[in-house]
């Protein structure tokens, strides 16, 4: 296990709200009003199909794999010196559509995940393609991987295998089942030894949907550090490395936990 004692505090900002239905430049300007309102954060954290919400016109509403969510990002990252990160509608170079997250650095560089767990309940998985991989960042020495809405319900594919300090989810996850959302987020919090963030939005979306937030971030006992509720903005917190540290090594599970590969 790594030395986590000397990892600096990572600041995070959630942006809890809702959404325009297809309408990118809506949300752009929209997302950029709020994001006024971020105070020096590492890490800024957007919904799941932040610039259209979750949509199953991937035909329609996909661009191209740097197209203008990703130069938007990108942008912002420059202008707030911070992490920017969100999934979108994307066709990837092979033609296929992709729900896909974007992890957007001050620095110009652009990385992804691609969502793994396509909802079927939504027809999800027949119109996208789903990812084939996990993925790990690394921001400020904290490893981070990213994880998108449906995900959440697959505890295999959350486990952590790397030496994972924070596990990020985006989402839209409808009012309906809330319930699900506020249980599963402490248990993989527990289950992993690390802190969860996970972003949802608010309103109602073009399909009649309810959407009631609930964004937060939880810390390795699955102990709620913020809770954004059905609120509507901007919502930051500070992880603290040590205090993960300190846990691990108190309370080191991850030793007796089983080994095994992903088909």
């Amino acid at each position: 296990m790594r030395d986590l004692s000397n990892l600096p505090p990572l600041n995070i900002a959630l942006v809890q709200t809702r959404l325009a239905w297809h309408d990118r430049q809506s949300n752009f300007a929209h997302f950029e009003a709020l994001l006024d309102q971020v105070q020096k954060a590492d890490l800024v954290v957007l919904p799941e199909m932040f610039t259209t919400g979750f949509s199953m016109d991937s035909a329609g509403q996909a661009e191209p794999e740097q197209g203008p969510a990703a130069q938007w990002l990108l942008a912002q990252a420059r202008r707030l010196q911070a992490v920017m990160t969100g999934s979108v509608i994307v066709r990837a170079a092979d033609g296929s559509h992709r729900n896909r997250l974007l992890w957007a650095r001050p620095d110009g560089e652009l990385l992804h995940y691609d969502k793994r767990h396509l909802f079927r309940m939504a027809g999800e998985h027949e119109h996208y393609t789903p990812g084939e991989r996990q993925v790990t960042f690394e921001l400020n020495g904290w490893r981070i991987r990213p994880l998108i809405c449906y995900d959440l319900r697959f505890p295999v594919w959350s486990r952590d295998g790397r030496d994972t300090d924070l596990l990020l989810y985006t989402a839209n996850w409808p009012g309906a089942r809330r319930l699900h959302w506020n249980r599963l987020l402490p248990a993989r919090a527990i289950e992993n030894l690390c802190y969860v963030a996970a972003v949802n939005r608010v309103g109602t979306d073009g399909k009649g949907l309810a959407y009631t937030g609930d964004s937060q971030v939880l810390d390795f006992q699955g102990e709620c550090l913020l809770n954004a509720d059905e609120g509507d903005g901007v919502f930051q917190v500070t992880l603290e490395g040590g205090a993960l540290a300190e846990y691990r090594s108190r309370f080191p599970a991850y030793l007796d936990a089983d080994t095994f590969q992903i088909q």
